[in-house]
């Protein structure tokens, strides 16, 4: 059994990344942000606190996410290991994760300010199914639509400029430190986050001592 931790600023490709490993190694994927954009567009009482906090710019409270980690891992679906994205995201998450669960590996994917900047603010949503894109490099065949379902794109709560830059002021802030303490255990794997993507995941992949 495999459980790893994948870390990153915003647009780094955590998702991306989380996703190629968890097919190939059966894996559940678990991402905090996805569990929360689905509440949000179920407009369920957890989505729309969520939803404010999100429009604050802000960072949503350790106790919530703590217990909505809490509450998916429970559901003891990873009979093969998990990946997780989006948590732990300062001190205190980070010790209340190591208390509860061996973790194999901490990938942590680094770009700069720079790149994170185009790469979010590039982002648009399909707010009807869900489907992402990137107007860099993964744009629709229509301007502007999902492919899938002919929706007019959207920016995300979170992608605009003012809480991209409350985001990045806060992952340095807080997440950063996390690597420090992850670090005690020698277990940390810095990974170029920059190029493409199937390149990222050699990265991880020859780092994890991991099959090609």
């Amino acid at each position: 059994m495999r459980k790893y931790v994948i870390m990153g600023v915003q647009g780094s490709g955590k998702g991306t990344q989380s996703a190629l490993l968890a097919k190939d190694l059966d894996l559940v994927h678990i991402s905090v942000g996805d569990i929360f954009r689905w509440n949000v567009q179920k407009h369920t009482k957890l989505g729309a606190q969520v939803r404010r906090t999100m429009n604050a710019g802000n960072l949503v409270s350790d106790d919530l996410v703590e217990a909505v980690v809490r509450d998916r891992l429970g559901m003891h679906d990873w009979n093969f290991g998990f990946i997780i994205d989006g948590f732990p995201r300062n001190a205190r998450q980070a010790e209340f994760f190591m208390e509860s669960y061996d973790i194999d590996g901490v990938i942590n994917l680094e770009m700069p300010d720079d790149e994170v900047r185009r790469r979010v603010l590039s982002r648009r949503l399909c707010p009807r199914c869900g489907m992402d894109y990137n107007l860099i490099a993964d744009r629709p065949e229509e301007e502007g639509r999902c492919d899938i379902c002919g929706t007019p794109l959207v920016v995300r709560d979170d992608d605009t400029p003012e809480a991209l830059a409350a985001r990045l002021r806060d992952y340095h802030e807080q997440t950063r430190p996390v690597l420090e303490l992850f670090r005690r255990k020698e277990y940390v794997y810095d990974i170029d986050a920059r190029p493409a993507q199937d390149e990222v995941q050699q990265q991880i992949r020859k780092a994890l001592n991991l099959p090609s």
